[in-house]
């Protein structure tokens, strides 16, 4: 399997590219929220890598870390034109969310669903081995 970063100016100017961008014209954004104790800790620092499969090939879309305040905003990500007929299910685009917290050896894996216009919240919750490593 191939991996591509979408910000590679000649993965940008690919066939592969061009052609899932023409089926998904539109945007929609995502929010990442990594917390402890039932959301009273937010947790800086966990590394969130958001991806999709085309064609067999895996192309990441992001690549950052969370925020003192454990939060990743306004990723926008690629999504299917929203339908103006409200008789149609809304099409959606799936994409792959990784987290991973090194000091407490946290690897979690999310399937989320992008719909054009609209901001998906996605939460991740970090049992942390110890309290020293939230980073607040």
């Amino acid at each position: 399997m191939n991996i591509y970063n979408v910000e590679d100016n000649n993965f940008k100017n690919s066939n592969l590219y061009q052609g899932f961008l023409d089926a998904n014209p539109g945007r929609g954004s995502l929010k990442v929220r990594a917390y402890a104790a039932s959301q009273a800790i937010p947790v800086a620092g966990v590394r969130i890598v958001i991806s999709k499969n085309i064609e067999g090939s895996e192309v990441i879309f992001f690549d950052g870390l969370t925020d003192p305040s454990g939060i990743v905003e306004k990723i926008s990500l690629p999504t299917p034109k929203l339908e103006t007929d409200n008789l149609t299910a809304p099409k959606k685009a799936t994409y792959e969310v990784q987290a991973t917290y090194e000091p407490d050896g946290v690897d979690k894996k999310y399937s989320i669903n992008m719909y054009d216009g609209i901001c998906v919240v996605q939460n991740i919750d970090i049992i942390p081995s110890s309290g020293d490593n939230l980073g607040v």
